[in-house]
């Protein structure tokens, strides 16, 4: 089994504890995921994760709905949590997202992606083909729309 890695930073200007609360509602998922996947929850998403939390979606994979389970292996508020694939399109899906406080108010987030493909030969050519490409184009999506999305929410709750 090949493993692949995908790691991505990024500094958001909203502090340690309000984006780990962020990112711990699951409910965000959605919101931070593009809308060619068609995400949709299969069941309802828990506000605040832990370790055993399970988490039941639908993606489209061009154009077919494919069922991803995903558990929450570990969470070390408000420095860390990790998510795996339990059923889903990948042989192999680990995500790791980790909070630092990086000073005057600012968080760096960290996600490392370990992933292997299914089907062999058959798995490789499309990760050569696609999967590689969306997958960059999904964590760009989410690091274009994550600071939007944040600092509205942050405007929201403070009005009356």
């Amino acid at each position: 089994m090949k493993i692949r890695i995908l790691e991505r930073a990024q500094i958001i200007p909203l502090p340690l504890d309000e984006t780990f609360r962020f990112f711990s509602d699951a409910r965000n998922l959605e919101r931070l995921t593009p809308r060619f996947l068609n995400f949709k929850f299969l069941s309802t998403p828990p506000e605040v994760m832990q370790t055993g939390t399970i988490i039941d979606y639908q993606i489209r994979l061009c154009g077919v709905p494919v069922h991803w389970c995903t558990r929450i292996e570990a969470v070390e508020p408000p420095h860390r949590f990790v998510d795996v694939q339990d059923k889903g399109p990948y042989r192999f899906w680990r995500h790791t997202h980790t909070f630092r406080d990086a000073g005057n108010g600012t968080t760096e987030i960290k996600d490392r992606v370990e992933y292997a493909m299914p089907l062999g030969p058959l798995g490789e050519f499309a990760h050569r083909l696609f999967v590689a490409r969306s997958l960059q184009q999904i964590f760009d999506f989410r690091s274009r729309e994550l600071v939007a999305i944040m600092l509205a929410d942050r405007i929201t709750q403070s009005m009356p």
